[in-house]
């Protein structure tokens, strides 16, 4: 598997919502979701009820896209990632996993009732000013 850039994963740990797009019948919807990440996986874990318009949107179009950012002031501290991904409901020891990572970054979510699920990342680019006007750090899934 292709691992992720560290600064880009260093980038995602610093950060805990994520924007969640989805589309059916070529009507986009989007969302935030608090989030953790499962770094051997490249992927996202948020937690959503199954009647949510996003996760039925999903349930006919699995392909997501996102973004997670900085509330930059200015042009100088411009950093976020953008990502593509596949949504899918985890089972077994990958359930057993992500809801370990979930509930490690997000304990008080132990007494909900909803559906943990996972972002298989497919594509991701990051933009970090700092790294030159222009310069971006892209990574896509084998």
């Amino acid at each position: 598997m292709a691992v992720l850039d560290p600064r880009v994963v260093e980038f995602i740990h610093e950060h805990y919502v994520l924007t969640l797009a989805t589309s059916f019948e070529e009507e986009p919807y989007c969302t935030s979701c608090f989030f953790s990440f499962l770094d051997e996986e490249n992927s996202f874990v948020v937690l959503s009820d199954k009647d949510t318009r996003h996760i039925r949107d999903a349930s006919h179009n699995i392909f997501v896209a996102g973004t997670i950012h900085n509330e930059a002031i200015s042009f100088d501290q411009v950093r976020g990632v953008q990502y593509q991904g596949i949504l899918i409901e985890p089972t077994g020891e990958l359930f057993q996993k992500a809801r370990k990572a979930y509930l490690t970054k997000f304990p008080t979510a132990v007494i909900s009732k909803s559906t943990l699920w996972l972002i298989d990342l497919t594509f991701v680019k990051m933009t970090d000013i700092k790294l030159g006007n222009g310069k971006k750090i892209l990574w896509k899934k084998l």
